[in-house]
């Protein structure tokens, strides 16, 4: 029996060393042992870090408090009233995509924004300057010359649209005009008939003076 009890005394030595050796390689320094395989988890990150921007999106603006729509997030913008977050993330995708808002005629262009969401974001939105709107005049073109049109960020456009010939994916690809007004061009149309000048284009719904006039120098009718 006594022969027996310097081997237990290596056996248990040789575990308690295996032990240490296992807890240096596998632990944290300061970690206790029942933390020796877990995962460190950021603190911002998973769930924690949805809700603190859930909370964020859900307060309410302050009075007279106004958000930037060409540098806001899309947690800000989602605190505009009847604008949710998937909406938010729409106007951010699509300012990241054509450019920045000139004003909230270019906002129209964004699926799910209409004529009733701007009234509603009069007050409380603003357009940070972006790439400036030249004219023809400023662009090198005569003003009376057929095809002139105002720069602009998005695509390019070799010749104005003809107003009667054009689908909805020409006419949003114009600027102030969203998925919405494109469709009330072809809805008029279809109604109507065609238009017999770019100026009829102010007896559209939702189409001001200052839009079609602004618009003019894109659309053509022959």
């Amino acid at each position: 029996m006594a022969s027996r009890e310097p081997r237990v005394v290596l056996l248990l030595l040789a575990l308690a060393a295996a032990g240490q050796a296992a807890r240096l390689l596998l632990g944290r320094p300061g970690a206790p042992p029942g933390q020796l395989l877990a995962p460190e988890v950021p603190a911002d990150s998973g769930p924690a870090r949805q809700r603190a921007r859930a909370v964020r999106a859900a307060r309410p603006l302050a009075p007279g408090e106004v958000v930037d729509l060409n540098t806001a997030p899309a947690e800000e913008i989602a605190r505009l009233p009847r604008v949710g977050m998937s909406l938010a993330k729409r106007i951010v995708g699509d300012r990241s995509s054509r450019g920045p808002f000139r004003g909230p005629e270019d906002l129209d262009r964004v699926p799910g924004v209409g004529p009733a969401l701007l009234a509603t974001l009069a007050n409380r939105v603003r357009f940070s300057p972006g790439a400036p709107l030249q004219s023809p005049r400023e662009n090198g073109a005569n003003l009376s010359t057929p095809g002139a049109y105002a720069g602009r960020t998005g695509p390019e456009m070799g010749a104005p649209i003809d107003l009667n010939l054009a689908s909805e994916a020409d006419l949003v690809g114009l600027p102030g005009i969203g998925p919405a007004r494109a469709r009330a061009i072809l809805a008029y149309r279809r109604d109507k008939g065609p238009f017999a000048g770019v100026s009829d284009l102010g007896r559209v719904p939702g189409f001001s003076q200052s839009l079609v006039t602004r618009l003019a120098p894109f659309l053509m009718v022959r």
